[in-house]
């Protein structure tokens, strides 16, 4: 199982990024992928989950309305659009996949039994 994260950077606030999260040695459609992360000094923690099948999707609060997270299981691809972004957005980003298949997706990070290598935001003006 390979999970390689991309399109981290700097932005400014108020701007928008979007991450991908290419997957492979899987079959990625009957798994529900989520997206954490983790700032300087503190624990990881989740930002979104999409079902197997995309149908259902479920955010933290703090990210709710401004990110949308989606796949493509065509490209074996995930996504996290970032909107508004805000410093405080500013962490390491980790895709993960869920350890059981075809399931809604849970925000709980020991469900998760693969991780990418994560990928930096940074958000300062």
């Amino acid at each position: 199982v390979q999970l390689v994260e991309s399109g981290g950077g700097l932005a400014q606030p108020g701007g928008s990024l979007r991450l991908a999260c290419t997957a492979s040695g899987f079959t990625f459609s009957v798994y529900a992928m989520g997206w954490f992360r983790q700032a300087p000094g503190k624990e990881r923690e989740f930002v979104a989950v999409v079902s197997w099948s995309g149908g259902s999707t479920y955010y933290a609060d703090s990210v709710k309305g401004r990110f949308t997270i989606s796949r493509d299981n065509a490209k074996n691809t995930l996504y996290l659009q970032m909107n508004s972004l805000k410093p405080e957005d500013t962490a390491l980003y980790y895709c993960a996949k869920d350890g059981a298949p075809v399931r809604v997706g849970t925000k709980k990070l020991s469900e998760f039994d693969y991780w990418g290598q994560g990928i930096q935001v940074t958000v300062s003006s």
